[in-house]
């Protein structure tokens, strides 16, 4: 839109945002952005009003994810801001693009202490990759486009702009800012022959995807790469979604607790080639599968920010692109004549199948493995699952592999409560496809509320509550370090089945494995939102491990 008739500060933003093509935004309504609000209610934007800030947040965070392009959530000044920052926290360790737009105090009443004041550049300076104050009008449309460029571009990440409020009120003729698209990174052509002649040296080479900024045409690029080097592809943590796990190549997810058949892969790998991952703290086992700060692996890095090349660990070749134009260059690499891996590439992929095609039995009428089993065979190929953090979302990861176009959403940040508000983003995004929560009982309740939201907006995602009445994680650090001395990780829970039904959605109860399937299947036919509440035996601790087991060492 060129120069015309004034418009006030919030329609002058709501528009910036239809330029840069957004569909839909996450809010709690605030009365420091009443004049967003206003212009919101004719607009195209599709606006789904939350109960919590933290889920607002992380719905926006959940479409960025899913989308490539920044989640947009508004919040209100003060305690709306701050309710809003596990979302923040998450989209920056997620390297997701997301923009919270946050109201603040008149400009007159700034440095006051005013109600509600928060100094936003300050609070959110490290959690977010740009926090920022639009002081006059006529500069929103340039720091909306900045904000998108800035969430986007580089390693993604979140931006937090705060709107002071007389200044959403004042009006200005400015001409819209057009529709930003983030730069590609690519290598230079002698970086990818420095990589061809490692391939051909390397005698025990393993490719470990990760990161975001990813396209469905790299992640076929990137197969296409491994059928012609038959090298072994592992994922990083909470990122299988890359590569498809019913592949011939895919040898299984570097992250928590990978196995120790995975772990000794990635230590005795003469050649590593990280493409989008950084091997943080998680997919790195606390930082001991590679030497910091040189590796005894060659490590190739390729990532599309060069902060991050050499931010812990020195590679032998370090590549800024980012992930789509890295795997669009390697169609012009040859593989070596004899490929020496080929034997370990067989390998890696049978321990994978077997770690994924066995499950022990565990205490309990509700055998969790079991479960997941029968939605792996169940849930169609571009079904969405969703996790938050906890022991459950092990067998999520473990059981249910993510072939075809199957994606999982589940926060590297390791955040309670993402899985309720990030399958509603994911059922709004995509109400074509079957979108199932999977939530500790602990995990559900830090954002339950937002089934309401749910319901509200008729989207009929699943979630199954996985009830051990316990903080599963920290009980079985508990009993590792501090056997048989329970404090803090005890819990009693509602009927989570009624509480479905009570807010107008579908509830069942699951107490055996019998009762699963079938429970399932009325969920989904219900055609509204629902909650399978799942008992599971608080000494099914793990996959692996029983409560008595970790508690005797």
């Amino acid at each position: 839109m060129g120069l015309g008739k004034p418009r006030t500060g919030g329609q002058i933003l709501v528009d910036a945002l239809i330029a840069q093509g957004v569909e839909r935004a996450t809010c709690v309504p605030g009365e420091s952005y009443l004049a967003v609000l206003d212009a919101l209610h004719d607009a195209s934007i599709d606006v789904l009003v939350c109960r919590n800030e933290g889920g607002a947040a992380m719905m926006a965070e959940a479409e960025g994810k899913l989308t490539g392009r920044p989640g947009i959530c508004f919040v209100t000044r003060g305690p709306g801001a701050t309710n809003a920052s596990p979302g923040i926290h998450i989209a920056k360790q997620d390297s997701t693009p997301m923009i919270v737009f946050v109201g603040q105090v008149d400009r007159s009443m700034r440095e006051r202490e005013a109600f509600q004041e928060v100094d936003y550049r300050a609070v959110f300076g490290t959690l977010a990759k740009w926090a920022t104050e639009i002081d006059q009008v006529e500069r929103i449309p340039e720091i909306v486009a900045r904000a998108f460029r800035v969430a986007m571009q580089g390693r993604p990440g979140p931006v937090v702009v705060a709107l002071p409020e007389d200044m959403l009120t004042d009006t200005a003729e400015v001409t819209d800012a057009p529709r930003v698209e983030p730069v590609e990174p690519w290598p230079a052509p002698s970086d990818m022959d420095r990589l061809e002649t490692l391939l051909g040296e390397a005698q025990r080479p393993l490719v470990i995807l990760g990161g975001s900024r990813w396209s469905d045409d790299a992640r076929a690029a990137m197969v296409r790469f491994a059928e012609r080097f038959d090298l072994p592809v592992a994922t990083s943590f909470r990122r299988a979604h890359l590569f498809p796990a019913d592949h011939p190549n895919y040898a299984g997810e570097v992250g928590i607790n990978p196995g120790p058949k995975m772990t000794a892969r990635v230590k005795e790998a003469d050649l590593l080639l990280l493409v989008g991952a950084r091997m943080s703290e998680m997919p790195s086992s606390s930082y001991t599968l590679l030497d910091i700060p040189v590796p005894k692996q060659r490590v190739v890095h390729v990532f599309p920010d060069a902060a991050e090349l050499g931010r812990v660990y020195q590679p032998a070749l370090a590549i800024e692109a980012s992930p789509a134009a890295f795997a669009a260059s390697l169609e012009r690499l040859r593989p070596p004549g004899e490929i020496a891996w080929k034997q370990r590439s067989a390998e890696a992929r049978s321990d994978y199948l077997d770690r994924i095609g066995k499950a022990r039995d565990m205490p309990g009428d509700f055998q969790t493995s079991a479960a997941m089993i029968w939605l792996r065979e169940k849930l169609p190929k571009d079904a969405i699952v969703t996790n938050g953090a906890g022991n459950f979302a092990v067998w999520v990861h473990r059981f249910i592999p993510l072939d075809g176009t199957r994606r999982n959403l589940a926060p590297t940040s390791g955040s309670m409560g993402y899985g309720p508000p990030a399958a509603i983003m994911a059922k709004r995004v995509h109400p074509d496809r079957t979108v199932v929560c999977f939530a500790g009982d602990g995990d559900f309740m830090m954002n339950g509320q937002e089934f309401a939201t749910a319901v509200q907006y008729d989207i009929p995602a699943i979630i199954v509550v996985l009830d051990n009445s316990m903080f599963g994680t920290i009980r079985m650090h508990q009993e590792r370090d501090y056997p048989n001395r329970i404090s803090g990780t005890r819990l009693r829970n509602p009927d989570f089945a009624a509480y479905a039904v009570a807010f107008g959605g579908h509830g069942e109860t699951v107490r055996t494995n019998a009762e699963f399937g079938p429970a399932f299947e009325r969920a989904l036919a219900s055609g509204k939102p629902a909650i399978l509440h799942c008992f599971t035996d608080q000494e099914a601790l793990t996959p692996d491990r029983t409560m008595s087991e970790i508690r005797g060492g």
